[in-house]
């Protein structure tokens, strides 16, 4: 079924999470693309729950997710390899930017709480946490990533497995045409749906307050063409401001009790 953001409650709590000064300016600026109060309320969210998000890379959502569980819930964060095996300029990047979240973290204790860590680096660590712990796995604009190496499935297993009974796996994703390949960065909805039956989750809801028609899916250089990555630099820069960000879907899967 098809829910409208109009038609989902914002708590007040998570109302101030999103309208916090903790949030920087530039990541507020996002807002008008990224929905994050209807998003979270879609999801159904609550600051006395487990919420284990995936691959929080920069930390748009977690800046939101964390205070807001801080006192009566627990943030999980499923982060990139900070200790790789190989170094390569991949591995490298997501050391990088994982060393940087853990750094964020440690220094906003005061606002965030006692956030925890998992490292989430498929094939090889795909361990959320102990089995039937959690009340939400949320994953923004990651499933391409995985797709591109072929660990989608083994990411949509961890998140099944971790989730307790009735719990909610929460994807926000690139909405791609039929036909697209997940190098545009790009996913086609109707695969993912497919895909998390076939883990066992139950489709309860999808949501287009992540939308934008305006996204026409054909450019140079895939969704990174798009703001904010801008990938083509100053060339027709305007043109893809205008567009905004990328068409998205919003869907909320529950894992069905066996």
């Amino acid at each position: 079924m098809a829910v409208q953001a109009e038609e989902v409650k914002v708590n007040d709590a998570l109302a101030a999470a999103v309208a916090s000064d903790f949030r920087s300016d530039s990541n507020k600026l996002r807002d008008i693309y990224r929905n994050p109060a209807q998003t979270l309320a879609f999801f159904d969210v609550k600051a006395d729950q487990t919420v284990i998000e995936l691959w929080p890379g920069g930390g748009w959502y977690a800046e939101i997710l964390a205070p807001y569980l801080a006192k009566n819930g627990q943030y999980v964060a499923a982060n990139f390899e900070t200790k790789p095996a190989e170094d390569t300029r991949q591995t490298a990047y997501y050391k990088s930017a994982g060393l940087k979240f853990e750094k964020w973290v440690e220094d906003n204790k005061a606002t965030v709480g006692n956030v925890q860590f998992v490292t989430l680096s498929p094939p090889e660590k795909l361990k959320l946490g102990e089995d039937n712990s959690a009340d939400h796995v949320l994953t923004f604009r990651n499933l391409h990533n995985w797709a591109m190496k072929g660990q989608l499935e083994g990411v949509f297993n961890a998140a099944y497995a971790v989730l307790k009974d009735g719990g909610s796996f929460g994807v926000v994703e690139h909405r791609a045409n039929i036909g697209m390949a997940a190098e545009s960065g790009y996913m086609e909805q109707n695969q993912m749906v497919e895909l998390a039956k076939k883990i066992g989750f139950e489709l309860l809801a999808s949501s287009e307050v992540n939308a934008n028609p305006k996204d026409t899916k054909d450019y140079p250089k895939g969704v990174w063409t798009l703001p904010p990555r801008l990938a083509m630099g100053d060339q027709d820069k305007q043109k893809y401001l205008d567009i905004g960000e990328s068409d998205r879907m919003t869907l909320k899967f529950i894992k069905k009790a066996k």
